[in-house]
């Protein structure tokens, strides 16, 4: 797990190595501990590493082989890289590290860009290649590890988050139009290739991006996933499917405790997180460490979940660690969560998810977490709506959507008004989707992209803002492959993620299977009021939030005016949500 930037030039000017140094500087708490740079004429890396497999100087990064003739610069983990060792060692290649990276760079070679059908895992790369001066860009199936793109007359910068190229210089700052219109709908999420800068592009997950010395881009989505009911799944009795899903996620789990350090588990107490405890213990995992995190509570809504992790954490006697963070300490730290963010982010576990990384980061480098599991085995209350939907888009965007877009066009400015993007965008995604029914219509949206854009790029800012590695089993995508097979009721039944609720049943006590649905619960972002509604008036109403002019004033009086009476289908404050987007862009300096 690591960090990396790079330029490549497409004329005849060397690469500017000073501001690809200065962008991997700013990915330092990504990669605390090492870094490096390295040019060939008109490419220049730098990386920042986190040192989890091969913990030798020999896996360093830029790594180069120059008998290959190819450089490369690496963010994320392969869980099979061991046995893709094995296998390229039998076509006759020697390696002088012992981890993943060398890995890549040797598959990259023997299969060219396809090599990634073989990975397992989350990864981000770019890989030079000497002879021909190709650049190849590259990211995981679900855009677990990010990557993000400056394009200009003759050079394409690139990075793994968009803060380090706003330090590389040389950006368009001005807002999208169309990312706007994501975030304010779409509860911060917004899909790529936008982001809410008009100069920065991120490339969508599964996708090769191949750069010829002359800059001509040629981009390949090289894994879709299908999600329709596969009949002969379906035939099978409901105890056999049932053994298929707890093998995958099996396997998930002991794919991801390859590592040379520790590994432990973030362990809220739901579900989800404590089956990744509970099939860790049966696969012989002892000493295991778990990390829960609570808050004060406000207005009668509690604050932590400590009930429901004690009892996992003693049943599995995990060395378990309660971590109480009162209000104050939250309001404090909320500046440097929002700094940590690579794009703005509304939910209000990002300060969880911040502050607990800063303890796990004193114990651990690496923890597995059970983000994913809603998405893919539909664990959210709007799903059985959709189910049987006449009109899927419009029930969709009932149910999810922050606001219609008449209520949009209420709350912007109107240079930035433009088309219902939003509403576009799903419409489009439905239409093409490798989905039948509206239920997997609306379960592949969330897992491709709305998964990727908000709880894992949250999981993966937060933790990374510690040096912390975070590994998600729920989006092993041979699971998720699983997963999308399987008929509506396998998923829908028992208030959601049935199958993996009955798998459960033999492993947990029915008191954390049968509890109410839970989250990080951070109670004062959500009724703001107090120090944080000070913060937010002081953000929307300062010198620089007024000369912006995104929102129109009006708008911003009526939820200033009364925040808990302006609430998002999805529970979100819509003031947390306008005033989140400001407080970012002042935190970069924009």
């Amino acid at each position: 797990m690591c960090g990396f930037a790079g330029e490549a030039r497409f004329d005849s000017s060397p690469a500017d190595i000073n501001a690809v140094a200065r962008m991997g500087d700013t990915l330092a708490p990504r990669g605390p501990d090492a870094a490096g740079v390295w040019q060939q004429g008109r490419i220049a890396l730098a990386h920042r590493r986190l040192r989890i497999v091969d913990l030798s100087e020999h896996a360093q990064q830029p790594m180069a082989d120059p008998q290959l003739g190819l450089a490369i610069v690496f963010n994320g983990c392969i869980y099979n890289y061991r046995e893709l060792r094995q296998e390229l060692q039998g076509l006759g290649y020697t390696f002088f590290s012992e981890g993943d990276t060398e890995v890549i760079l040797k598959a990259f070679h023997a299969w060219g860009p396809d090599c990634v059908q073989r990975f397992h895992g989350m990864f981000a790369f770019a890989i030079v290649e000497r002879d021909s001066g190709r650049l190849t860009l590259a990211r995981d199936r679900f855009g677990i590890k990010p990557l993000y793109l400056s394009e200009s007359a003759g050079r394409l910068r690139f990075a793994s988050s968009l803060p380090a190229l706003l330090a590389g210089g040389d950006v368009d700052t001005d807002i999208d139009p169309v990312a706007l219109h994501h975030y304010m709908s779409w509860h911060a999420v917004v899909p790529p290739p936008h982001t809410i800068l008009a100069g920065v592009r991120k490339l969508p997950p599964a996708t090769i991006a191949t750069f010829a010395p002359d800059g001509t881009r040629r981009d390949r989505v090289y894994w879709t996933l299908p999600m329709r009911t596969d009949v002969t799944l379906a035939a099978l009795p409901a105890a056999e499917r049932e053994a298929m899903v707890e093998a995958a996620l099996r396997t998930a789990v002991e794919r991801r405790m390859v590592a040379d350090v520790p590994v432990g588990v973030l362990l809220s107490g739901g579900v989800d997180s404590s089956l990744i405890v509970a099939l860790l213990a049966e696969l012989g995992q002892t000493g295991l460490e778990t990390f829960s995190i609570g808050f004060e509570s406000v207005g009668g809504e509690a604050g932590d979940e400590f009930k429901y992790s004690d009892i996992v954490a003693k049943q599995f006697g995990t060395r378990h660690h309660q971590i109480r963070i009162p209000t104050a300490d939250m309001l404090q730290a909320l500046p440097d969560a929002i700094a940590a963010m690579a794009e703005p982010m509304v939910s209000y576990d990002n300060v969880a998810f911040y502050l607990l990384s800063r303890e796990v980061a004193k114990h651990l480098k690496v923890v597995q977490s059970g983000q994913g599991a809603d998405e893919v085995f539909a664990g959210y209350h709007w799903y059985p709506k959709l189910a049987a939907a006449a009109n899927p888009v419009a029930d969709y965007a009932r149910a999810f959507f922050d606001r219609n877009h008449a209520e949009y066009a209420s709350a912007i400015a109107p240079a930035w008004v433009g088309a219902d993007h939003s509403r576009a965008y799903v419409e489009r995604h439905f239409a093409s989707a490798p989905a039948a029914s509206a239920l997997d219509k609306a379960l592949h949206i969330d897992t491709s992209v709305m998964l990727a854009d908000d709880p894992v790029k949250r999981v993966d800012n937060m933790t990374m803002a510690w040096g912390l590695e975070a590994r998600v089993p729920f989006l092993d995508h041979e699971l998720v492959e699983l997963a999308g097979r399987l008929p509506p009721a396998d998923k829908l039944l028992d208030d959601g993620k049935a199958v993996l609720k009955s798998i459960a049943r033999r492993l947990l006590p029915r008191k954390i299977i049968d509890r109410p649905k839970g989250y990080f619960p951070v109670p004062a972002l959500k009724y703001i009021d107090g120090p944080v509604l000070a913060m937010v008036r002081d953000a929307l109403n300062s010198r620089v939030a007024r000369e912006r002019g995104i929102f129109q004033r009006p708008y911003l009086d009526k939820l200033l005016a009364d925040p808990a009476a302006h609430i998002t289908p999805l529970r979100g404050s819509k003031l947390w949500q306008v005033a989140l987007l400001e407080l970012w862009l002042q935190t970069r300096g924009l």
